[in-house]
Parts: C-alpha cells; sequence; structure tokens
C-alpha cells in the first residue's frame, strides 16, 4: 500500500501550484464560513443588547463580506481542485498508456480485454477520488483546526483541548476505523466492477455465439451474480459511510455541548453564541475524512491493479544502432523460443536465409511455431537463443518504429477499426492523398468494389468491419500494406476461411504486394504462391 501511495502522490508533485491553489482556496471557504457564523451570531447577541448603530457598523460589513467571500471561495475551490483532478486523469491515462504500449502484444497476451479496459477507464476513473478525497482534505483540516485552535486560545485556554480532542476524533479516529472498516469492502468493490465488466464485454463480443448455441440463460446468470456481488459490495461501503457521518454528528454535538459548559462561567455571554456557530462551522473541515479514508481501500486497490501491470516490464531493447536497411533481407540463425520459461520450445536452433526480393513459404502443421516466427520478426517476443536480423543487423539494433515500418503484415485476422474505409487505409500512411488510396485500392482489387458503395472511401463498415465480407476484409489489409510500401512483406494465412472467389481475388492483389518486396508467406495453400521457395519447419 505504502508503494501504491508514493507512487499515486509523485504523479500529483507536478501540479503542485494547483493543489496549493485549490488548498488555499479551501481554507479561505471554511475560513469565511466560520468568520461569518462567528461574526453572525455575535452580530445577532450583540443587537439584543440595543447599542447604537456604530458598535455594529463593522460586523454588518463583516457579514456581508465574509457571506461574499465563502462564494467567491468556494467557487475557486472547486474551480482549482477540478482543475487538478482532470489533469491528474490525463496524466494518468496518457502515464498508462504510454506504460503499457511497449509490453503489447508479448506481455498483455494473458490479459483479458475486458479487465485491460477497466483498468484503462474504471480504476484510473477511481483515482479521481484520490486528490478530492484523499490529499486536500486532511492539509486543509490541518490549517483550520490550528487556527481554531488559535481563536479558542483567545477566548480561554481550557476550551482548546476539548476542540482538539474532537479534532483529532473526526481527524482521526472515525476516519482510521472508517478505513478499517471499508478497506476490503473498497477493494471488493473494485476487483467486483472488473470482473462484472470483464464478463460483459466478453458476452457483447462473442454475442452471436453465445445466442447460436443458446447459451445466453447461462451468461445472464453470471452477469446477474456478479452484479450482486458488487450490489453487495457498493452496500457494505453504504452502510459504513451512515455509521462514520452518524459518529461525526454525534461528536460534534458532543463537543458543541462541551464547549458551552465549560465557557458559561469563563466568557463573556455574548461570545457563547459565536464560539458554539464557529466551531460547529469548523468541523466542515473534518467531515470528508471519514469519506476520504473509506475510499482509500478502493483508491489503493485500483492503483494497485494499475501498477501491477507495469510489474512486467517490457522486452529489453539496447539503443538504436543501425540505420534504416538498404536491402531488406531476413535471417533467422539458430533461434530458439518458447512463451514460457518451462514451456515446450516451439522453435528450436531454427535456421532461415531469406535473400532481399525473394519470396519464402514456410508451411508446417498447425501448432509448429509459424505464427511465432512472425511474432519474433516483429520484436513482439525475444528469442531465448539465436540471432534475427534484418539487413544484415540483428533486429534489437533497430528502434522498435523503425523496425515495423520496415514491415507490412496481411493476417488471417485482420483488425479493421470502426470507421471509414478512407480512415481504415490511412492508418497504414495518415499524409495519404484520394489519390494514392485509390492506387492502393486498384492494385488490391479492392477499388471498383468501393466505389459500388454509396459513400465510396467514406462508408462506415462498422465494429470489426462486420459490413465487409471476409474477402474484402482482407483486400482491405492488401491495400493498407501497399500503402505503407514497406520493403518486407508478411502473410500469415490471408487466404484462411475464404470462399474460392474470394480467394482468388485476394491473391490477385497478393501479387501485386509481392512484387519487389521481401516476402515470408505462412500458408496451407501452396497453389496460390508458385513463385515462393518452400521451407517445411522441422516437427
Amino acid at each position: 500500500m505504502s508503494n501504491t501511495f508514493r507512487h499515486l502522490v509523485g504523479l500529483i508533485l507536478p501540479l503542485w501550484r494547483w493543489v496549493l491553489a485549490s488548498i488555499t482556496f479551501g481554507v479561505l471557504t471554511i475560513g469565511s464560513s466560520i468568520a461569518l457564523m462567528g461574526v453572525s451570531a455575535w452580530l445577532i447577541a450583540r443587537a439584543a443588547l440595543h447599542p447604537s448603530v456604530a458598535v455594529l457598523g463593522i460586523a454588518i460589513v463583516g457579514v456581508r463580506a465574509f457571506g461574499i467571500g465563502r462564494g467567491v471561495f468556494r467557487y475557486m475551490e472547486r474551480l482549482t481542485s477540478h482543475e487538478v483532478t482532470f489533469r491528474l486523469l490525463r496524466d494518468l491515462r496518457v502515464w498508462f498508456y504510454q506504460a503499457i504500449e511497449p509490453l503489447a502484444p508479448a506481455r498483455l497476451s494473458e490479459h483479458r480485454s475486458g479487465d485491460l479496459l477497466t483498468r484503462v477507464l474504471g480504476d484510473i476513473q477511481t483515482l479521481e477520488n484520490f486528490y478530492i478525497r484523499a490529499i486536500a482534505p486532511p492539509l486543509v483540516a490541518v490549517v483550520i483546526g490550528l487556527g481554531m485552535a488559535v481563536f479558542l486560545w483567545i477566548l480561554h485556554p481550557l476550551l482548546v483541548p476539548i476542540a482538539l480532542m474532537a479534532f483529532a476524533l473526526m481527524g482521526l479516529g472515525v476516519p482510521w476505523l472508517a478505513w478499517r472498516l471499508s478497506r476490503r469492502a473498497g477493494e471488493a468493490v473494485v476487483a467486483a466492477r472488473a470482473d462484472l465488466n470483464t464478463t460483459l464485454l466478453d458476452v457483447i463480443q462473442g454475442l452471436p455465439d453465445v445466442l447460436v448455441f443458446g447459451q445466453e440463460a447461462m451468461y445472464l446468470e453470471q452477469v446477474q451474480t456478479q452484479r450482486q456481488t458488487y450490489q453487495r459490495a457498493q452496500t457494505q461501503l453504504a452502510i459504513h459511510n451512515g455509521l462514520q457521518m452518524a459518529a461525526n454528528s454525534l461528536i460534534a454535538s458532543l463537543t458543541v455541548v462541551a464547549l458551552l459548559v465549560v465557557g458559561i462561567p469563563r466568557i463573556d455571554p455574548i461570545l457563547l453564541a459565536p464560539l458554539a456557530l464557529a466551531v460547529t462551522a469548523s468541523f466542515e473541515a473534518f467531515l470528508p475524512l471519514a469519506a476520504a479514508f473509506q475510499q482509500m481501500g478502493a483508491t489503493i486497490a485500483a492503483g494497485q491493479r494499475l501498477l501491477s501491470l507495469l510489474v512486467e516490464r517490457p522486452l529489453e531493447v539496447p539503443p538504436s544502432t543501425a540505420p534504416f536497411p538498404t536491402t531488406p533481407s531476413i535471417e533467422f540463425e539458430r533461434v530458439t523460443f518458447a512463451y514460457t520459461p518451462s514451456g515446450r520450445a516451439v522453435l528450436k536452433d531454427f535456421s532461415l536465409q531469406i535473400e532481399a526480393g525473394e519470396a519464402v513459404m514456410v508451411v508446417g502443421p498447425s501448432g509448429i511455431g509459424k505464427t511465432t516466427l512472425v511474432s519474433l520478426l516483429l520484436g513482439f517476443w525475444e528469442p531465448q537463443g539465436g540471432i534475427i536480423r534484418i539487413g544484415g543487423e540483428p533486429i534489437t539494433h533497430y528502434e522498435g518504429e523503425d523496425l515495423r515500418r520496415m514491415i507490412g503484415v496481411v493476417s488471417q485476422q485482420t483488425h479493421i477499426f470502426n470507421a471509414t474505409i478512407r480512415e481504415n487505409l490511412r492508418l497504414a500512411r495518415p499524409s495519404a492523398d484520394d489519390t494514392m488510396l485509390q492506387v492502393a485500392a486498384q492494385h488490391a482489387q479492392l477499388h471498383e468494389f468501393i466505389m459500388s458503395l454509396p459513400n465510396g472511401y467514406d462508408t462506415w463498415v462498422g465494429e470489426y468491419g462486420y459490413k465487409l465480407s471476409g474477402g474484402e476484409r482482407q483486400r482491405l489489409a492488401i491495400a493498407r500494406v501497399l500503402l505503407k510500401d514497406a520493403p518486407i512483406l508478411i502473410l500469415d494465412e490471408p487466404t484462411a476461411h475464404l470462399d474460392p472467389a474470394n480467394t482468388q481475388a485476394v491473391l490477385a492483389g497478393i501479387q501485386q504486394a509481392m512484387q519487389g518486396r521481401t516476402t515470408l508467406v505462412i500458408t496451407h495453400d501452396m497453389a496460390g504462391y508458385p513463385m515462393a521457395r518452400v521451407v517445411e519447419l522441422p516437427t
């Protein structure tokens, strides 16, 4: 917990000016409330004695000033505290994305997409409570508590211990008790929310299959069970919240009574009402502390879930030393790789030489390691033994962006974004104009189909490109590769699951894409690549 707390505090330090402004306005807001209540009470009590208006003049002006000041300072406090919160959430999202990007896909392959989505959205959103409830309120309470101690000392020293004891109970005792009671419930809320979101995303993504196999009742029951678990955890937190609010109200009431009992024989009677109301107003600084500690369990749990991903270090890549290669040859030299340290070696002492401009087709049964070659070549995984070279240089000598800029991939499961055809094509080259898009689409045997659509290149393809057929998605992937114009082309089962007509159209686009490029083909259909040299992976 302490490491997570320190890490979260470290993220706030760059915003210290905004934090200081927020705390200052928070102190001024509560200070104005205390002064308003105290001066108002004194004014009413003093006016009951029918003094001259001159005696009441300063108090009248003070009531107006503190009343206006409280509203202005509250607005400024909300403005600055939300500025801190929104900047913190922005920095958290950027920081988290920058931290997990080097982990993809190798280090993220064991995490479910729903769980990752919950961390990026829900857990980071939970951390907005960290500043609003865990950082600013305690600092404001300390300043207000010291100020009230000085005020009470001026009235009478015996009042100070009573107030300090109440402040300690409301600022430390009740929050500590709230934290102890709510810690597990807060952690349970975060975990239950993550489980529920993960299941919901899985069901939504696989809804057609769920309906086809008639398993909607089973998944509905699972969602209901997880929802009830989430609701129970939230209910537990609500119960604890009610208990701490009741405890604070009891402490505040008893404190005012104790202060009046001690103050009645010792201070001017006119000051009794200001004493009671000013102390009551000062409790505003301490009431949020119990809620802050109550939320601390959920906040720390969310922080730990985010930081737990960062324990999985990205692949160690030495500083770049190699320029972009002029001859895009590929070489696997005695490469050995297993996905886990204790797992079976998918590749063992594998060697392969592909000259620049040559096409090589790798064949073998499923599970033999064909697709693994692609992941290794792209730098997603690091082999336990051997060297992979491009242009004669080990791929570890290239920057990750440079390495992937050399390679264009057409896989059997091309991801199509929920956007237009134009935007999906420009993923490969954002600066491409319409002419470049059309040339790439023509070479991929896709242009005529696009022009037959009502909106042409501005046609929305839907999530995962569901408005396109399998062959159209593959030809769109080929057009993207042609637009990228990478010197190395990788084809990973690009015609899998396609009917004969779509297969022929996709192969025609592939033939165009292969021209002048170093090509690595992974396929079971050797008939589509007569010009490629065949290499069979050993079993």
